[in-house]
């Protein structure tokens, strides 16, 4: 017999590990929903043209695509962002704005395997439509913080970078740019953090060699590290795109400083984010340490709604990867151990007294109690070292004495002490020693 294995880049959960992975989504759920976001959800499979019509042909590289059997071209989303578009502009008209929506979801991209990614991956994802100004950066940085804070990370362990592409088309402009050039340096200083001056090969291949003087001017800029520095380095360009622009900055700066998160935001015109589609602010959340790939990533794409059939609407969004945020949080030691441990074990006696404990049993886990028991009759002294190490609060205890008496035993299994209750008392005890049912 063939020995089956998962596919390579894919993830099989064990309960352990799926508690862990559970305590992640919870914590970004119930942070999400504090801030005021709506959760949705969308189909795994969409039309593959979807993704072309977004970021063009060479996606489908990065693709688990195919035609079904309806011959239609289709692929396994890769991101949350066009489908959210797609969702967003079908109903622009009837939605209430700002339209702020989350989801939590699995993605898949065909793409060489590496220390936090995988093939088959999860994100936390957020997005605001309907809000053209800084406002919505303000909202979603704040949230992406929190989504990183709720777990114990602080200022010492993450930096948000912030960064514009606007800045940078407008200061190009400046520097006697076209278009396509602009596009070749924004290329070139997405790649610089990581290939130094080769990250210039491209356009150089494409436009011949950058004017010395003027790829100083780049390089310098890229050094920026603050907005009195920005705002110093601008002044002697001047133009109204600019001013207007340094405008919004300090709006979006001043913003974060009064809601307390200026120690986790830095001004890093490094981050220019790789996909065309990004209009305006964008930001990255790396670990301090610098050892992992980006935790998240977002920014602002005022087109896409539009580009992808619906009406013209701003937007803005970011993604929280789990698997590099998981080995974050392990690393911090801030990933608990999660123990699945029942509220209640019932040590059983003979089949009279299993037919009383299941009515008991069936009444308690309609209550919202987790109830375990032995499912073949067992010995009480096999029972009892079960019902230790179960990890249970509370044992009840239905032998032949008890069910003569019209009784169940409740021990305490942290304390080990015991008292009769009445068997009609049996759902209000449980619940008055619990405090309610248990999350």
């Amino acid at each position: 017999m063939p020995t089956f294995q998962t596919l390579p880049g894919f993830r099989e959960f064990y309960p352990e590990d799926l508690a862990r992975r559970n305590h992640i989504f919870r914590l970004w759920r119930r942070t999400a929903t504090t801030f005021g976001f709506s959760e949705y959800d969308a189909p795994v499979l969409e039309p593959l043209e979807l993704y072309k019509a977004k970021s063009g042909e060479e996606i489908e590289n990065q693709l688990f695509s195919f035609k079904d059997k309806g011959d239609r071209e289709v692929a396994l989303r890769p991101e949350m962002t066009p489908t959210v578009c797609r969702l967003v502009g079908a109903r622009a008209n009837a939605l209430k704005r700002p339209i702020k929506w989350f989801s939590i979801a699995e993605f898949y991209r065909y793409e060489r395997m590496q220390k936090g990614r995988g093939r088959c991956f999860s994100q936390f994802n957020a997005d605001i439509f309907g809000e053209p100004g800084p406002e919505a950066e303000i909202e979603l940085i704040a949230l992406l913080v929190q989504c990183l804070c709720a777990f114990g990370l602080t200022e010492e362990d993450f930096r948000v970078r912030l960064s514009d592409r606007n800045l940078w088309l407008y200061y190009l402009e400046t520097l006697g740019l076209d278009a396509p050039r602009i596009r070749g340096v924004l290329g070139a200083i997405d790649r610089y953090e990581k290939y130094g001056d080769d990250a210039f090969k491209g356009y150089t291949e494409q436009f011949g060699a950058l004017d010395a003087g003027v790829k100083e001017k780049i390089l310098s800029f890229l050094q920026i590290k603050s907005l009195e520095s920005l705002e110093s380095v601008l002044a002697a360009s001047g133009g109204e795109k600019l001013t207007a622009r340094l405008a919004d900055w300090r709006k979006l700066l001043d913003g974060l400083a009064a809601m307390g998160l200026a120690r986790f935001v830095e001004v890093d015109l490094g981050v220019v984010r790789g996909l065309a589609y990004y209009t305006g602010f964008v930001f990255e959340a790396f670990d301090r340490r610098g050892e992992l790939r980006a935790l998240a990533g977002g920014g602002r794409y005022d087109d896409l709604v539009e580009k992808l059939g619906g009406p013209a609407l701003p937007a803005t969004g970011f993604a929280i990867g789990d698997m590099t945020f998981a080995l974050l949080l392990e690393q911090r030691g801030l990933l608990p151990n999660l123990v699945q441990a029942s509220d209640v074990y019932c040590v059983i006696g003979g089949a009279a007294e299993r037919k009383a404990a299941f009515a008991d049993i069936q009444a308690l886990r309609a209550a919202g109690h987790r109830v375990e028991y032995p499912i073949k009759e067992t010995a009480f002294g096999k029972q009892f070292k079960t019902a230790a190490e179960s990890g249970a609060r509370l044992a009840l205890i239905y032998g032949t004495e008890e069910l003569a008496k019209g009784v169940v035993k409740l021990r305490d299994l942290g304390e080990r002490t015991e008292r009769e209750i009445p068997r009609g008392d049996v759902v209000a005890a449980v619940r008055d020693f619990l405090g309610g049912p248990q999350g």
